[in-house]
């Protein structure tokens, strides 16, 4: 398959001296929701900005589309729509008219059908002639996003996009991604909330320090890496582990009334046959247990932390 954004070798190093990005190279296909996942100053904005041209690389190529976003920058900008982290837009301008001035600004013919329809569904139709000022901020944020749909882009870049946006519209906002991918939109978002790109991606990259750590799909890097927690419910308080259970590198947690014995599912053996025994050789009784598979966040905690 065809990638829709192309990143090949990309360096970035600031005139303080900073090296933002070391050879990022990147593949995104077409309508797939891509999360681009790392802590703050990872490099994740200045990957962003140079993929749509807002930022210079230092080194490396890119292509959008087909188009290098260098040589051929107005067809590359055109095939792409940024919702950057800053509110940044026009204070005392009405909301349809600041949807309508981003969509001209591409050359794109009125269209207030369409105008309508993108503030219909991110909920700002009942507010279209309401100045920006007067928003609250996770309308603002809706308008940041109607104005990067306005001119029909094919590529939609969102920078933190649910920052400030309480659960219920975060929600609204999650199923309007789903719909534009189904329609063939590419969508790459950046997210603090980890919840958000389990929820939405099928690909997940993890930056770190201006390096990709891993690019996969969800499901395959939670099965790769993620571990399952096996918790035990204590019958009775137990202050302490006695030596023998040491090699279980158990964990005494609820104020002694539980047992977590963390384990890899895909090795040969998980050790919970020995781990029952030697609790019962010790005297320590349980009532119940659960098993719990590790998440995207502990994931994504343990790769930045280098674990």
């Amino acid at each position: 398959m065809q990638p829709i954004i192309s990143v090949s070798n990309v360096t970035k190093t600031y005139a303080s001296g900073l090296q933002a990005l070391k050879g990022v190279s990147l593949d995104i296909y077409r309508g797939e929701i891509f999360a681009l996942l790392g802590p703050n100053g990872a490099g994740k904005t200045t990957l962003i900005g140079i993929i749509c041209g807002i930022v210079n690389a230092s080194g490396g190529s890119v292509t959008v589309d087909g188009y290098d976003n260098v040589q051929d920058y107005r067809a590359a900008r055109e095939k792409i729509g940024l919702v950057p982290q800053e509110l940044t837009t026009d204070t005392f301008e009405s909301v349809w008219n600041t949807v309508s001035f981003s969509r001209g600004l591409f050359g794109k013919p009125p269209n207030p059908a369409y105008i309508e329809k993108v503030l219909k569904d991110l909920s700002l139709y009942d507010r279209r002639k309401s100045r920006i000022l007067t928003l609250s901020g996770g309308m603002k944020r809706r308008v940041m996003i109607a104005k990067a749909l306005a001119h029909e882009p094919q590529i939609l870049f969102l920078d933190e996009p649910t920052a400030g946006v309480d659960v219920e519209l975060r929600k609204g906002m999650w199923q309007l991604i789903r719909e534009l991918s189904a329609s063939g939109v590419t969508v790459i978002l950046t997210t603090h909330y980890i919840e958000e790109a389990e929820e939405m991606a099928g690909r997940i990259a993890v930056i770190n320090n201006g390096e990709l750590v891993l690019v996969e799909k969800k499901d395959e890097l939670i099965r790769k890496l993620g571990q399952k927690h096996l918790t035990l419910d204590l019958q009775h308080k137990v202050d302490a582990l006695p030596p023998e259970l040491a090699d279980h590198h158990l964990a005494l947690i609820s104020d002694g009334h539980q047992l977590v014995y963390t384990y890899d599912t895909h090795a040969e053996r998980t050790g919970i046959t020995a781990l029952l025994n030697d609790l019962n050789k010790a005297g320590i009784r349980f009532k119940d247990l659960n098993t719990k598979q590790s998440s995207l966040e502990d994931i994504f905690v343990g790769l930045v932390s280098g674990k």
